[in-house]
């Protein structure tokens, strides 16, 4: 049964890979826990190099005449902005008796309102003795301050109900007088103006009356306001614990520097797009990965595990040089220690079988240049590989990164086993190496992943065709040798399909 999954894939391709994101991100542990770690040390560095400096805190009880139940915090917002004028600076400084300019002592305090009648005063000074004084001529500056605009405003209040009650004075002694003149008669015209005058009269005394109350209430409101303004807490010097400052701090820039390197990382990954994840790398090379290796050997109790991997690996690729006509060749990107150890490997486990020589292709010549011990097997550099027999059984190994000449590739095996470190090569990359290979008909028969996230479980086999899957048949035409006669191969053991069901099988 064939089936069609081009359609399927690209409609399930996500226009933003959450999951391709958090793996890169994590491999990238390395540079935001450098980054946490330096803002924890930031953070403490501050706490020690720059302590606060000696400070003062008082808190004062405002009262208000026009104090109200619903009242928003507009008085007492009013009242610290007052705190921060030039003539309370200056009222404090004169009862210091100090030559500092008001402007540049108010930069060293300032004014936050707790509730609608608290006000806390906070004042940094040279020494906490200085900080206190300073708090302290602060605080009575402005409860002085404060007292006498009420004050004032109770003063200027009375006094304009007192002028309007001399004014109705004036007008009731007009009245009274014109009372007075009026002549006895019983002209009803005359009796209707006596009337009103006695009603204007009685008006006016209720009015002189209210006034009269009016100003007495204004005169009396001003002493609640005086005794209801006060100092509630003593200024006193505020204690710095540097344990506590140096715990804070680190904490804070522990927080700030890790969520920095998060984002730098994030933002990293996003422009890099370097793929990490099984499926995007096979997808990428349009080849299966058939093994995986950690890049170092790991904690005691994960290299048998990693060596049980190499082993298996080193069986599979030397069971596909048994099994292949054609010469094989390792290509690296990014891991070329690891193929180095991967092709010595394999050069072991062929040796048993007859003479091995291995080419190396890779840039610097590690593999040639590198002191022969005994039993290792024959490395020619890429230069000498012409001269090597042909009763001899040769692979190579060589390097696609960038600045790779890869007409040379060929000469090194025409059929390749690529050994890719995930997350090393950019998407763009990847897609250049498997289009240069195609070129140079290289076909890729698998590749070998390094240094895989251990929490990836995506599935890194191709499924879309004969040219991209190791499934199908078991035999395939190969390449024609010397005698102009095509010749066949096998597919490697791990290669064999298993059919799906009967009617493939058939």
């Amino acid at each position: 049964m064939t089936t069609s999954t081009t359609s399927e894939s690209s409609a399930a391709t996500p226009l933003f890979d959450l999951q391709a994101l958090v793996v890169a991100v994590r491999r990238r542990r390395r540079l935001w826990c450098c980054m946490a770690l330096l803002g924890l040390l930031l953070g403490a560095a501050v706490a020690v190099l720059l302590p606060p400096p000696p400070s003062a805190v008082t808190k004062v009880l405002v009262a208000h005449a026009q104090d109200q139940p619903n009242d928003t915090g507009t008085l007492m917002r009013t009242d610290v902005q007052v705190l921060g004028t030039t003539r309370i600076a200056g009222k404090a400084l004169q009862s210091l008796k100090s030559s500092e300019d008001p402007e540049d002592f108010m930069r060293d305090y300032r004014g936050t309102g707790l509730t609608n009648n608290l006000m806390q005063i906070d004042v940094t000074g040279d020494s906490d003795a200085d900080a206190v004084a300073r708090a302290k001529a602060l605080a009575d500056a402005f409860v002085a301050d404060h007292v006498q605009r009420m004050q004032d405003a109770a003063k200027a209040e009375a006094k304009a109900l007192l002028d309007q009650r001399d004014r109705m004075r004036d007008e009731l002694a007009q009245v009274n007088k014109e009372i007075g003149e009026q002549p006895p008669q019983s002209d009803p015209k005359a009796a209707a103006d006596i009337e009103s005058l006695f009603a204007r009269r009685a008006e006016l005394t209720s009015r002189i009356a209210d006034f009269d109350q009016r100003a007495e209430e204004a005169r009396t409101g001003t002493p609640k306001v005086i005794s209801g303004t006060q100092i509630v807490d003593a200024p006193r010097a505020v204690r710095h614990s540097l344990p506590k400052a140096l715990a804070t701090n680190a904490a804070i820039g522990l927080v700030l520097g890790l969520v920095l390197g998060l984002a730098v990382a994030a933002v990293g990954v996003v422009v890099a797009d370097r793929p990490v994840l099984r499926r995007d790398i096979a997808a990428n090379l349009a080849a299966s990965v058939i093994a995986e290796l950690p890049r170092r050997s790991g904690r005691l109790w994960q290299r048998r595990r990693t060596r049980a991997a190499r082993e298996r690996l080193t069986t599979t690729l030397a069971r596909t040089v048994r099994g292949s006509a054609e010469p094989l060749s390792l290509l690296e990107l990014g891991c070329a220690r690891s193929t180095s150890m991967i092709a010595l490997q394999l050069a072991g486990a062929l040796a048993a079988e007859g003479p091995v020589v291995v080419i190396d292709g890779l840039p610097g010549a590690q593999l040639a240049g590198r002191r022969p011990k005994p039993g290792d097997p024959t490395v020619v550099s890429g230069e000498r590989a012409d001269a090597v027999s042909d009763q001899e059984r040769r692979f190579g190994v060589g390097s696609v990164a960038p600045g790779t000449a890869w007409t040379d590739l060929q000469y090194l095996g025409t059929r390749t086993v690529l050994v890719v470190r995930a997350g090393h090569g950019s998407a763009a990359w990847l897609h250049t190496v498997a289009r240069q290979l195609a070129d140079q008909r290289i076909e890729v028969i698998g590749v070998v992943l390094i240094d895989p996230d251990p929490r990836d479980r995506t599935d890194g086999t191709l499924w879309d065709g004969l040219h991209t899957a190791l499934r199908g048949r078991s035999e395939r035409p190969a390449r024609q040798n010397g005698t102009g006669r095509p010749r066949t191969e096998r597919l490697p053991a791990w290669a064999t399909p298993v059919p799906d069901n009967d009617q493939e099988a058939r």
